[in-house]
């Protein structure tokens, strides 16, 4: 269903090269003392129904160039989406303008020419999904469908979406660097509202991957997120207590894009992270590794270098408990006195694993586990202080006794510091999801602050 021959866009990898080059000409001609530039085009479509009519059909075709200019220690920024030569002249001139009139930075400056990425492996990221407008639509209501199809009690929905894009991009600088690469990202999503005599509850559901094959069905999509609801139905408020926490899955995923954030350049040199000068030092159980690898192919969150050309490292970021290293861009390297990790751009593929998880550690696995406590399963609010740790997020879940869910629960909070929530962690589920750049099973915690009522 997907030929190998298929012309996904209207500019050739070559056209996206000369563009780079003549932009990166043009800034020399200026005066530049260095210059970097991005030429992209991208493509989708995006098709929403609910309650089998159609909300929302999408189709997008992007293109863009972004040019960064230095004079000497001086760096100016430009970009726009017309490709005539007047056009892309001018840019590169208000780039090279604003230049001119910026202070020195002594971080600015391309990347050091032994980081680039100059023989980029090819990690099979691109997947277009060929498929006509009324098909997507067949797929999403075949989606919502399924999710009324569990019981009477889905009442409503707030839609089922599918989702497809196709991109590429060249990115080049004066230092010699030519490297892009075409990419494909694919999803299918929906958000049931269940009923009954206590009110009304949602959940959601998606299914994301680079190749269109790999999704899963829209029944079991539709099916699992209408359970999810489901199961929400009728929930309870707690009293305040001081209880062990099961994080599920995909917000474990969440609380690991938590440390990205602390462990990153930027966070760290402005001293706005509570994991400052902490390299060497245990942060974690000594039974957690976070291993990252920017080279798995079709990984959603791989790539053969970063935003700026820099290669990314295959590494344990912590290892046993133990911080080894940060997420460093060229410029925030430089402000630590450190060198480039490859991690302009973010993390890569970043996994959370444990010595101690078991075979039998699934989500089951996990709540019996858990032994007594509570299971969230969705988080609202954005209460993480990163300079201090402080995390607090309104969350709903299940309380669990005895190792079995007893009743849903909902308007409570989560509290605790990241410092100890990290230390804290005593499992990993082997429940592993995948969102955005980040894999991780359930996570236990020994211990956080639950405030109800």
């Amino acid at each position: 269903m997907i030929p190998s021959d298929v012309t996904t866009f209207s500019l050739s990898d070559e056209r996206l090269r000369e563009l780079a080059h003549d932009a990166l000409k043009h800034a020399r001609s200026l005066g530049a003392t260095d210059a970097a530039c991005e030429v992209s085009e991208s493509s989708g479509l995006s098709v929403s129904v609910r309650k089998k009519k159609v909300e929302t059909i999408e189709r997008t075709r992007d293109k863009g160039l972004g040019i960064t200019v230095y004079i000497g220690k001086r760096r100016g920024n430009a970009s726009t989406s017309d490709f005539a030569k007047p056009a892309l002249q001018q840019a590169v001139e208000a780039a090279y303008n604003i230049a001119r009139f910026t202070a020195d930075d002594d971080s600015a400056g391309l990347p050091e020419p032994d980081t680039l990425q100059r023989s980029p492996r090819d990690l099979d990221l691109f997947h277009p999904w060929v498929i006509e407008t009324n098909e997507a639509i067949k797929l999403a209501q075949r989606c919502e469908a399924a999710a009324f199809a569990v019981s009477p009690q889905i009442v409503n929905s707030e839609g089922a979406n599918v989702y497809t894009s196709s991109g590429h991009f060249v990115l080049a600088n004066t230092q010699q660097f030519v490297g892009g690469y075409a990419y494909t990202r694919h999803s299918l999503s929906v958000a049931p509202i269940a009923r009954d005599g206590a009110g009304m509850q949602r959940d959601d559901w998606f299914s994301s991957s680079r190749v269109a094959d790999e999704l899963a069905s829209p029944e079991s999509v539709g099916d699992y997120a209408a359970r999810r609801a489901l199961a929400r139905l009728s929930a309870r408020q707690l009293k305040t207590r001081h209880c062990p926490v099961l994080f599920d899955a995909p917000l474990a995923c969440g609380l690991l894009g938590n440390f990205a954030q602390a462990a990153s350049g930027g966070a760290l040199y402005r001293k706005a992270s509570f994991l400052v000068d902490s390299l060497g030092k245990s942060v974690f159980s000594d039974h957690i590794t976070l291993h990252e690898d920017p080279y798995l192919p079709q990984g959603p969150g791989s790539s053969p270098f970063d935003e700026e050309g820099v290669r990314g490292i295959k590494r344990d970021v912590v290892a046993r408990g133990v911080l080894t290293g940060y997420f460093l861009s060229t410029y925030s390297a430089r402000k630590l006195g450190m060198r480039s990790t490859g991690n302009s751009g973010g993390s890569y593929n970043l996994e959370i694993r444990s010595s101690a998880t078991r075979r039998g550690d699934d989500l089951a696995g996990m709540v019996r586990r858990l032994n007594t406590g509570l299971l969230v399963t969705d988080l609202i609010g954005q209460g993480v202080n990163y300079v201090s740790g402080d995390y607090s997020r309104g969350a709903s879940g299940f309380w669990v006794e005895g190792g079995e869910i007893q009743y849903p629960v909902e308007e409570i909070t989560v509290a605790g510091n990241l410092r100890d929530i990290f230390r804290n962690i005593v499992a990993v589920g082997n429940d592993q999801v995948i969102r955005g750049s980040k894999v991780s099973g359930s996570l236990l915690i020994d211990g956080m602050t639950v405030g109800g009522s």
